[in-house]
């Protein structure tokens, strides 16, 4: 068989790993927290805790005007500063640190969780700091 047929066969295995990676995590993050589109966000923001569950590094470099930072390994050291009678508005990059965050707090008895559907990546309301780049 030839190089090329191998270099498609590769390429197509790393494709669906992806799709595999974002279908797993676009399918927790429902289970255990409510995706929010952008408007949805912007909306409920006010009533909530935003938290940014990035590294102090990503905070710094840029977040949502309002959201303050717990980094994911930080959690469960913050979990007296997270109150349970108000919804709280989770954030990453992405979704994958937010999910994971959201599976932690539900396990500990946290009711109303929402995740930002695009991540910061793709925040385009008011933000502190430069905002992140890859």
């Amino acid at each position: 068989m030839s190089f090329w047929f191998w270099l498609n066969c590769i390429i197509l295995l790393v494709l669906l790993a992806m799709f595999a990676n974002w279908a797993y995590y676009q399918f927790m993050s429902k289970r255990f927290a409510t995706l929010l589109d952008q408007e949805a966000f912007k909306e409920g923001m006010r009533k909530a805790q935003i938290i940014d569950v990035r590294e102090k590094k990503e905070f710094d470099s840029g977040h949502i005007l309002g959201a303050r930072n717990i980094p994911y390994p930080m959690l469960m050291q913050s979990l007296a500063s997270i109150r349970k009678d108000q919804p709280v508005y989770l954030y990453d990059t992405r979704i994958a640190l937010s999910t994971r965050a959201a599976k932690k707090l539900r396990k500990k008895g946290y009711q109303n969780l929402f995740i930002l559907k695009e991540g910061f990546d793709g925040w385009t309301g008011k933000t502190k700091g430069k905002k992140y780049e890859d």
